[in-house]
């Protein structure tokens, strides 16, 4: 994302627990390093002095605290709010596709959906999503949602099902030790989220302030079939072992998002075949294990 921006034109600062760099980001990108739960109001605004827009992509995963979650998904979110606020601030907030409750089978979940999520990590997302949209009503900020499905692509996490497969993929593991796959999940390439939070950040307010824009695929799919193809693709002749002992972290059987408001408000669809995605992610994966291989 860093990288897209200064490639548009913006002067960019990450801003990260580490303060890190990448190493491909050109030298016109920043970095700084706060730790959002530590960090007061006064903290905060001093890091984002003359900042246009602001993304929030910083959240906790599965398999971490309750106080872990509400202090990054709740309190850091309202004091980000007080913090970037002002005429024509903007925050694109990164939301979750888990902080819709489960759907009927084959149906398309809605942004207007009003029923509350199961986890405690959905419901916490979805009070930032509130507090981002409670603020650009009171036009404290211009704020718009994006609320995002399962992302795939190269850099997926480790501890999301695409980059814990493809991982262990490229290290040539001959068992895949994994939840039971029985749900259906809606992917979406996480250079297809950038092209949308890059349109989030520079489309009129008129369209998109206060708003909450499911970015997905639009397709559900087997997450079964999501591993097979992996495998297939990575030619590693590895074999699926389904643990019992270990729980669907999100006990949701079915999602899939409707993402006409994307197309309707932002002129955005998915362009990224999911093959594709799935392709280029095992090829980043080799590339981490080779150069780890090698260090």
């Amino acid at each position: 994302m860093c990288e897209r921006f200064a490639a548009a034109g913006c002067s960019v600062l990450s801003v990260s627990r580490s303060g890190a760099r990448a190493p491909w980001w050109p030298e016109s990108v920043q970095s700084t390093a706060l730790e959002l739960t530590a960090a007061d109001t006064a903290q905060l605004r001093r890091a984002l002095t003359g900042a246009d827009v602001v993304v929030n992509a910083a959240a906790v995963v599965w398999r971490t605290t309750e106080a872990s979650m509400r202090a990054l998904h709740m309190t850091a979110v309202d004091q980000l709010i007080d913090a970037a606020g002002g005429p024509g601030a903007r925050i694109v907030q990164l939301g979750s596709s888990y902080e819709y409750a489960p759907a009927a089978f084959g149906v398309s979940t809605k942004e207007d959906d009003p029923r509350s999520p199961t986890s405690l990590y959905g419901q916490s997302k979805r009070y930032g999503t509130e507090a981002v949209r409670r603020a650009a009503r009171e036009r404290r900020v211009e704020g718009v949602v994006l609320r995002v499905a399962n992302v795939t692509g190269p850099g997926a996490g480790g501890n999301s099902l695409p980059g814990m497969v493809a991982r262990q993929l490229a290290a040539g593991a001959a068992h895949l030790r994994l939840s039971p796959l029985t749900v259906w999940r809606d992917y979406v390439d996480v250079r297809d989220v950038i092209d949308a939070v890059l349109t989030a950040a520079t489309a009129p307010a008129a369209d998109v302030s206060g708003q909450v824009i499911n970015i997905g695929g639009g397709a559900a799919l087997p997450v079964r079939d999501l591993v097979n193809r992996l495998i297939e693709l990575s030619g590693v002749g590895a074999r699926i072992v389904e643990a019992a002992d270990r729980p669907v972290l999100e006990p949701m059987p079915w999602q899939q998002l409707d993402i006409s408001r994307a197309r309707d408000l932002l002129g955005w669809r998915p362009a990224r075949k999911l093959h594709d995605s799935l392709t280029d992610l095992l090829a980043a994966e080799r590339r981490s294990h080779e150069e780890g291989a090698a260090a």
